[in-house]
């Protein structure tokens, strides 16, 4: 099992974040989603450098290779990147009455099964309890449905994304964040 270690999230790591992005969606998709689902999952799916701005993603790396990345958010949106404009919103949530979002997981196919998933969503929960969000909601893919069930979150809504005609299965999950 390789160490890890973690950071914030810096523009510069941007074209990085990206290449992660698009090898975890072409490869971690497989066996959930069709091939035509798992190239629409690119149209929903993707960098939001909102989140990098916030200060609130994080990159796990090993031996300087990043193994992961993923975030938590004070904003509205619940899932998307940066071209997916008509699902954005920026609003900030009230830690009193709305979940924290957790945003953009990726693992890079190289590192499955290693912790990576779980470091990062442990380091996005203890972050937005420390703002004083209580729950957490997360818009998962097929193939991070389990990491999250293992990890307390429990099934609100299945639900879908239509890109052109194709549907790209969706499940919105959430969990009480400890304090």
């Amino acid at each position: 099992m390789a160490n890890f270690t973690s950071r914030l999230a810096a523009e510069a790591d941007l074209p990085a974040l990206k290449a992660v992005m698009t090898a975890s969606i072409d490869a971690l998709q497989r066996g959930f989603l069709s091939d035509e689902q798992v190239a629409a999952s690119h149209a929903i799916m993707g960098l939001d450098t909102q989140l990098v701005k916030d200060g609130t993603y994080f990159v796990v790396e090993s031996e300087g290779r990043i193994a992961g990345c993923g975030g938590w958010s004070r904003r509205a949106t619940l899932y998307g990147g940066d071209h997916t404009s008509s699902s954005r919103n920026p609003a900030l949530l009230d830690p009193a009455r709305d979940a924290a979002r957790i945003r953009a997981m990726y693992t890079h196919p190289d590192f499955v099964r290693q912790g990576v998933g779980k470091l990062i969503l442990s380091l996005c929960e203890q972050a937005a309890a420390a703002e004083g969000f209580t729950h957490a909601q997360l818009m998962g893919t097929m193939s991070g449905e389990a990491l999250y069930a293992a990890s307390g979150y429990r099934v609100v809504e299945r639900t879908g994304a239509d890109v052109e005609g194709v549907n790209v299965p969706l499940v919105r999950m959430e969990k009480p964040l400890a304090l």
